[in-house]
C-alpha cells in the first residue's frame, strides 16, 4: 500500500458471519481521503454488518482492515462517525439536551450544539423532548451528530430513510463539505443518492455454504 492508501481506508479480502451463518466473503476495497463510497446490495447482503465491522463492533471473519497504513485497531474508533439504524437517542431528553450529551461524549462544545441545531434546521425543536418528534425529525436529530466534533471517517446506514428531501439536501451539503475537506464516508443504501462516489455492490461476495448455496439472508 502507498500514496494516498495509506492515509485512508484499506480493506483486504473481509468475510463476515453473522449468527452463525456466513454473509459475505473475498471482499476487497480502498477508500482514500475525499472519497465517498457507497455499499449497495440486497436485503441480508451484509451492509449493516460491514459498517459494523468497520467501525470495530463486529469482528472479521476472516480479512484484514488498514487505517492510515496500519492495521486497524480499536482506536479508530475516535476517527470516526458512526450513524446506524438506531437513533442511540434518549427518548425522555429533549433535542438540545440530546446533542449536548453526544458533545460531551465527542469532545465537542456548545458552538457545536447549535451549529448541529442549523445544520438540520432543529432550532425551533430544541427544548422538545425526543418522543414528541416525528420519526423523520428524530432521525435529523440523529445524524446532527455528524456536526459534533471533526472525525475523518463517516460511516452511515441507510441515512435517507424517513428524512424529506430538504433534509436530504442538507445531508449532501454536509457530506460533500466533509469530502471537500479531506474526510471519507462509507455509505450503505438501498436508495439513489445525490453524490458521486464509488460503488460496491456485495450480491457479488455473497458467502457460499459448503453445499453451494448462497448465504441466507
Amino acid at each position: 500500500m502507498t500514496g494516498n492508501m495509506q492515509q485512508g481506508l484499506v480493506a483486504h479480502d473481509l468475510a463476515c458471519v453473522r449468527g452463525g451463518q456466513p454473509v459475505f466473503e473475498g471482499l476487497s476495497f480502498s477508500l482514500p481521503p475525499g472519497e465517498l463510497l457507497i455499499v449497495t446490495g440486497p436485503n441480508g447482503s451484509g451492509k449493516s454488518s460491514l459498517l459494523r465491522q468497520i467501525a470495530g463492533f463486529l469482528p472479521l471473519a476472516a480479512g484484514q482492515l488498514f487505517w492510515q497504513g496500519a492495521p486497524a485497531g480499536p482506536e479508530r474508533a475516535e476517527d470516526l462517525h458512526y450513524v446506524g439504524h438506531a437513533l442511540a437517542l434518549k427518548p425522555a431528553l429533549d433535542v438540545g439536551d440530546n446533542l449536548a450529551f453526544w458533545a460531551a461524549y465527542l469532545d465537542a462544545g456548545r458552538a457545536d450544539v447549535d451549529a448541529a441545531l442549523a445544520a438540520f434546521d432543529l432550532a425551533a425543536l430544541r427544548h422538545l423532548p425526543l418522543r414528541f418528534l416525528s420519526a423523520g425529525q428524530q432521525k435529523r436529530v440523529s445524524l446532527a451528530r455528524l456536526c459534533l466534533g471533526s472525525r475523518p471517517l463517516w460511516l452511515l446506514d441507510e441515512p435517507t430513510v424517513a428524512i424529506d428531501a430538504a433534509s436530504e439536501k442538507r445531508l449532501y451539503g454536509l457530506l460533500n463539505a466533509h469530502l471537500a475537506a479531506g474526510g471519507m464516508a462509507i455509505v450503505a443504501t438501498h436508495h439513489r443518492l445525490d453524490v458521486v462516489g464509488q460503488r460496491l455492490d456485495l450480491a457479488p461476495h455473497a458467502a457460499r455454504t459448503a453445499s453451494g448455496a448462497g448465504a441466507a439472508s
